[in-house]
C-alpha cells in the first residue's frame, strides 16, 4: 500500500477510512493532500473488499480549515501558478475541483463525519460526498466571496443540488461562518452527534451499506443518483433504468438477492465491481478534459 504524508488510509471489514491528517494546521488542504486523496480512492475503488468510505479529520478542532495558503503549504493551491493566457491551459484548472471530480467518480458510496471546522475547500469536497453526518462541533463556511474569488471544486454545481439554490446563494454571497444546526436545516447535512459518537454513527451506517447490499447495486445506484437528477427528461432516466433492470437482473446478484429473501438468510453477493459491471457502464463522457 502506497505511504501517505498527509492523509491515512485504514481498511477494515469493508470499510475504508480516510482521514486528513495534519492536525497541526487544523488539516489544511494542499496539493499533495490533493494528490493522495486521488490516489486512495484509485486504490479504494480497486479494492472489491471495501464497500463505503468515510473521510474525517485528525484531531478534535477541524475537519479542514481551507486551503493552505502558507508558503510552507505550497502557498497557492486554487490553480498552477504559472501564468498562462489560453484559459484552456490544464494549468488554469482548479485543484479542489480535480479532487471532486474523482470523488464524483467513486464507484463506492462516500461518507462525511466532519469532526470540526469545514471551511473553503474542507466544505466543498464534503459537496462530492454522498451522506454527511457533523459533530455538534461542526463548523462550515462557503468563504470565497470573502477572499475575493468564487466557490470552487465545482462546488456551484453540487451545493444548490444539496441544498436548492436560495440556500446555496444565501450561504455564499455572505460567506459567513455557521454551524451544525444551521447546516442540518438547510439540508447539507444528514444528522449530528456528539464528537465522541460521530465516528460510530458513520461506521454504523457503512455497516449497513457492507453487510446488506450488493456492490454492483449500489455503484449503479450512484452513478444513477447523481448523474440523472440532472438529465433534461425523465426519458434519460427510463432509459438507463431498463438497461440496468434488464443485465442486474440477469446476473449473479440478483439471484443470490432472491435466494436469500426467500431462504431467511444474510445475501452473499458475489458480484466484484472491478469486473462485473453492467456493459453499458459508464454510459457518460467521464473526462471531457482528456
Amino acid at each position: 500500500m502506497r505511504q501517505y504524508t498527509q492523509i491515512s488510509v485504514a481498511k477494515a471489514d469493508g470499510i475504508a477510512t480516510i482521514t486528513l491528517n495534519r492536525p497541526d494546521k487544523m488539516n489544511a488542504y494542499t496539493r499533495t493532500m490533493g494528490e493522495e486523496i486521488i490516489a486512495a480512492m484509485d486504490d479504494i475503488d480497486a479494492d472489491d473488499a471495501v464497500r463505503a468510505v468515510i473521510f474525517t479529520g485528525s484531531g478534535e478542532r477541524a475537519f479542514c480549515a481551507g486551503a493552505d495558503l502558507t508558503p510552507e503549504g505550497g502557498g497557492q493551491v486554487f490553480s498552477d501558478p504559472t501564468e498562462v493566457k489560453d484559459l484552456s491551459d490544464p494549468k488554469v484548472r482548479d485543484g479542489g475541483g480535480l479532487l471532486t471530480l474523482r470523488l464524483f467518480e467513486s464507484k463506492k458510496p462516500l461518507i462525511s463525519a466532519c469532526n470540526g471546522v469545514a471551511v473553503g475547500v474542507g466544505a466543498t469536497m464534503q459537496l462530492a460526498m454522498d451522506i454527511r453526518l457533523a459533530s455538534t462541533t461542526a463548523r462550515y463556511g462557503f468563504v470565497f466571496a470573502r477572499r475575493g474569488i468564487v466557490p470552487e471544486a465545482a462546488s456551484s454545481w453540487f451545493l444548490p443540488r444539496i441544498v436548492g439554490i436560495q440556500q446555496a446563494l444565501e450561504w455564499c454571497y455572505t460567506g459567513r461562518i455557521f454551524d451544525a444546526e444551521e447546516a442540518k436545516a438547510g439540508g447539507l447535512v444528514r444528522s449530528i452527534h456528539a464528537p465522541e459518537d460521530l465516528l460510530h454513527a458513520a461506521q454504523s451506517l457503512a455497516r449497513e451499506i457492507a453487510d446488506n447490499t450488493s456492490a454492483i447495486s449500489v455503484a449503479m445506484t450512484r452513478a444513477m443518483m447523481w448523474r440523472l437528477a440532472s438529465a433534461d427528461h425523465p426519458m434519460e432516466a427510463h432509459k438507463i433504468d431498463s438497461r440496468s433492470i434488464y443485465r442486474l437482473s440477469r446476473g449473479a446478484d440478483a439471484k443470490e438477492g432472491i435466494a436469500s429473501f426467500l431462504e431467511k438468510r444474510r445475501a452473499m453477493y458475489p458480484g466484484k465491481v472491478s469486473a462485473d459491471m453492467p456493459d453499458f457502464y459508464p454510459w457518460w463522457d467521464e473526462r471531457p478534459y482528456e
